[in-house]
């Protein structure tokens, strides 16, 4: 069985304790990209191009070095476990992305400060969703 990490005609807003104020270009560290790094570059340049799970795929392939001959059987055997969706993901969690789920699944990033972002929080037919917190509330 796969499972599914995309969402439709959805908006995942920043979390609540980002400490971001507006989307930042997450930076590099070291010589392998983060998952942020990739995930951005491929957000920023491919706007409703990849559903979630598409670009979940790519970012494990891309930092796994799979080849062309493997992605099928990777892709299954990635699914075949429960992922975490972009709702944990360190763009909506740090660095102050919202993301939009298209009606197809398909997703764009959207700085915090941007006014498309506030347009999102209040667009009638859209499913408003907070990222996860990077830390538990305090009791």
């Amino acid at each position: 069985m796969e499972h599914s990490t995309n969402y439709f005609d959805t908006f995942i807003q920043v979390a609540e304790d980002c400490p971001a104020e507006e989307g930042i270009v997450p930076p590099e560290r070291g010589e392998k990209k983060s998952i942020a790094n990739v995930q951005f570059e491929l957000l920023r340049n491919n706007p409703y191009r990849y559903t979630s799970d598409d670009l979940l795929f790519l970012v494990h392939a891309q930092r796994n070095d799979l080849v062309k001959s493997e992605m099928k059987q990777e892709r299954e055997k990635f699914f075949s476990k429960g992922q975490a969706c972009m709702r944990a993901s360190p763009l909506t969690k740090t660095y102050g992305w919202g993301i939009h789920n298209d009606e197809d699944g398909k997703i764009a990033i959207f700085g915090r400060d941007s006014e498309e972002y506030k347009k999102f929080l209040t667009k009638k037919g859209l499913k408003v969703v907070p990222a996860m917190r990077s830390k538990r509330k305090e009791k």
